[in-house]
């Protein structure tokens, strides 16, 4: 099964819901910045929320997460739009500690439980929305749901998992998003209540092969979930040597030329994707024209 993502309505229109299966997207990343497992965990939960996030969004519009706290594993930044795309990287991806006391990957403790979740969304307007609220878990599905009912004042219900094997390859990765709509009555909100306290950890039903479909039938019981569009889900980054080479122009001629005088050229990196760029002499030289010619 590939990752893909679904929007989709419950309860007559009175909840909207999201869901995905983020298994192979969350094994891309792990691959590309060698997480170990509890770095794993939290970067692909911030990543399946982001991407779930990005669902509502449209067109060309497209939405950042910074979730930095005070454990080890520093700030994890998150990019997603509308299409399904998401990259992401954690800034100390070598971390990891022993199991919690209730057997799952200590995120909080790597995440911290001080610290800030912010989100930028750029919806092609002049100002772009910001929301910040403080980090109240550490592990990260409750930090999203205060972050959705604070900033946003929408009642949510946020459940995220990743699994990862004993070669710290990534086993199984997902979860959902339930939002409470205008107008959703008591008896609506206690029947989602119930569901919610008896089901099993997002990820294990990932594990089981549960499609994004099904696990919103768990969470909302079958008869209540309208799927209203699916997706695809993918790891993608937007890095070009174009994009990276218009950096270097911004620095200006000045340091350009000292960086053909000191190194002969230039390597650009990727926090994101990790893909290096290199600029010999000549293309910088080329740099500084076009500035003299602008």
């Amino acid at each position: 099964m590939s990752d893909y993502l679904i929007r989709a309505l419950g309860f007559n229109g009175n909840v909207r819901a999201f869901a995905a299966r983020t298994t192979e997207t969350v094994g891309e990343a792990q691959k590309r910045h060698n997480t170990w497992p509890t770095a794993t965990a939290a970067i692909g939960r911030s990543m399946t929320a982001t991407v779930m996030m990005g669902a509502m969004l449209k067109g060309e519009d497209k939405l950042t997460v910074k979730i930095e706290g005070n454990g080890p594993i520093g700030p994890m930044v998150i990019d997603a739009n509308a299409k399904g795309e998401v990259r992401g990287f954690v800034t100390n991806p070598q971390v990891h500690f022993d199991l919690n006391d209730v057997g799952k990957l200590d995120v909080r403790r790597a995440v911290g439980t001080e610290g800030a979740l912010t989100v930028v969304k750029d919806l092609g307007l002049r100002d772009m929305f910001t929301g910040q609220t403080p980090i109240v878990s550490g592990e990260i599905a409750e930090d999203f749901t205060y972050y959705f009912a604070v900033s946003e004042q929408v009642p949510s219900s946020v459940g995220l998992g990743v699994l990862v094997n004993p070669d710290n390859s990534v086993l199984a990765a997902g979860g959902f998003i339930i939002q409470l709509l205008p107008g959703c009555d008591e008896e609506t909100i206690s029947e989602i209540e119930k569901h919610l306290q008896n089901i099993e950890p997002v990820s294990k039903m990932i594990e089981k092969g549960l499609t994004p479909e099904q696990i919103l039938e768990v969470v909302l019981g079958e008869n209540n979930v309208q799927v209203l569009s699916k997706s695809p889900v993918e790891f993608k980054c937007q890095c070009s040597k174009e994009r990276f080479g218009a950096a270097i122009m911004s620095l200006g001629a000045q340091e350009i030329q000292e960086m053909i005088d000191e190194d002969g050229g230039a390597e650009a990196e990727c926090h994101f994707c990790l893909e290096k760029y290199q600029f010999d002499q000549q293309d910088l030289e080329g740099f500084i024209n076009e500035i003299k010619a602008q």
